[in-house]
């Protein structure tokens, strides 16, 4: 996490005392531990899989991810710090021990999100979740499932998956035209991968002919919070994926909301799209670029706004 906050601008935002404070984020994924780099800020817990009421995760990726998007960083002295630290959690298991799920569990996750989106204060929904096609029914109820997310208001930020590098491999359900959908900038470093195949984040366009992933974020080989403390294990673990990439746009997002609250999921769409940092690889890696929180809250465009429309409809 000290590679990427540097990597997307984030330590500028740090440094300056941004840090996502009071910003709510839900995030569907395998449950979230008690880690200290979490201190408080876990407001509230839900578990779809097995119904259990306090506070765990038996896989550690969603602890994983929750530590990417606001860890504090305090069994770490700071160094694994997470995007933004002073934004409140909302972890909803969707996921088993073993990181897989029912489509069932996984909409009844989004469904409380949208529901419970004023009382927690909730504005992101971070879903470092994505499946395989399997049926034309089951894609069509989740992708509706997250555009009624996003319709409600929520900034819904889905993984782009990890079945690239041939085109059209975008997971369900980033591949909804609505939701930010993230893919990994730095897939195909060598040596880099950390347990997944080389150039692994799914690539545009979708089976709709809709451009994605919309950006781009460091996944590969991220330290951060390890969710299951075994005798022996440490505070921090690295994990490689679009799921590892989706928390630090989502993480960025919130030190946006926090700074200007009044923003609209539209508008904080047009602005990372206005402000996100070409890396000259194909748009069906990349995206519009990577994410860089500094430019995203200064909303310095690096590109010429008149194209901006033309993107997003694409």
């Amino acid at each position: 996490m000290d590679r990427v906050r540097r990597v997307i601008g984030a330590w500028k935002t740090d440094e300056r005392g941004i840090r996502g404070k009071g910003v709510g984020v839900a995030v569907l994924d395998t449950g979230v531990s008690p880690h200290p780099d979490f201190g408080g800020r876990i407001v509230c817990f839900r578990d779809f899989v097995g119904g259990r009421v306090g506070i765990y995760d038996d896989c550690s990726h969603g602890t994983h991810v929750c530590g990417i998007l606001g860890g504090s960083g305090a069994a770490s002295a700071g160094k694994y710090r997470g995007i933004a630290p002073e934004c409140r959690l909302i972890g909803l298991k969707v996921l088993d021990h073993k990181g897989n799920g029912r489509k069932e569990d996984m909409l009844r996750g989004i469904a409380w999100a949208v529901n419970n989106r004023e009382a927690y204060g909730i504005r992101i929904l971070n879903i470092s979740v994505g499946t395989v096609r399997e049926s034309a029914s089951m894609d069509r109820q989740l992708t509706e499932a997250v555009e009624r997310a996003w319709d409600a208001g929520l900034v819904v930020v889905v993984a782009a998956g990890n079945m690239g590098p041939e085109p059209m491999s975008i997971t369900v359900p980033g591949n909804s035209r609505k939701v930010i959908t993230v893919g990994a900038s730095d897939d195909c470093t060598p040596g880099g991968a950390g347990g997944v195949k080389p150039c692994y984040s799914g690539r545009g366009p979708t089976g709709e002919c809709i451009c994605k992933p919309d950006i781009s974020a460091p996944g590969s080989a991220i330290v951060s919070c390890n969710g299951i403390l075994r005798r022996g294990a440490g505070h921090y673990t690295r994990k490689s994926g679009t799921s590892m990439a989706t928390p630090a746009v989502s993480g960025s997002i919130a030190l946006l909301l926090s700074r200007e609250p009044e923003l609209t999921n539209v508008e904080v769409k047009m602005r990372l799209y206005r402000t996100a940092r070409d890396l000259g690889l194909p748009r069906q890696r990349q995206g519009w670029g990577q994410i860089d929180a500094w430019r995203l809250l200064m909303g310095n465009p690096p590109v010429d706004n008149g194209k901006i429309m033309h993107y997003y409809r694409t």
